[in-house]
């Protein structure tokens, strides 16, 4: 799949991780978009198709877990690559068991994630869910 027709949602409380990681994407020819809460996320899943969700685990008010949980009831093909700078087993086993394609530590190389959006596309658009 190209990068140029992935629609890719970043969700992560810390608002400059988002726009560095929605630039940088962008500058790779993804479609990217950012926001900062779960509650955003959701409504804009509701209103906008996407490919593949970037969701930090550990955020105020809607935490990752729930989030995940709630895409997976709404848009059970989306996939989610899930992200942490707090590296707990538990949150990652617990992300993984509700659906998430994969689960990765902040800071996390650009390379590394621009590899792993395409495979959760492929995934996404294969129906191996």
């Amino acid at each position: 799949m190209e990068a140029e027709a992935l629609r890719i949602l970043i969700v992560d409380d810390e608002e400059e991780l988002v726009s560095a990681v929605e630039e940088r994407l962008n500058l790779r020819g993804f479609q990217a978009h950012g926001v900062t809460t779960g509650t955003a996320a959701l409504e804009y899943l509701a209103d906008k198709p996407c490919d593949v969700v970037l969701l930090d685990v550990k955020m105020p008010g809607l935490g990752g877990l729930e989030v995940i949980k709630r895409i997976k009831e709404e848009h059970p093909g989306l996939e989610v690559i899930l992200l942490t700078g707090h590296g707990s087993a538990q949150d990652a086993d617990r992300g993984m068991q509700l659906g998430a394609f994969d689960y990765v530590m902040k800071p996390v190389k650009i390379d590394v994630l621009v590899r792993l959006l395409l495979s959760a596309a492929e995934r996404k658009d294969k129906g191996d869910v």
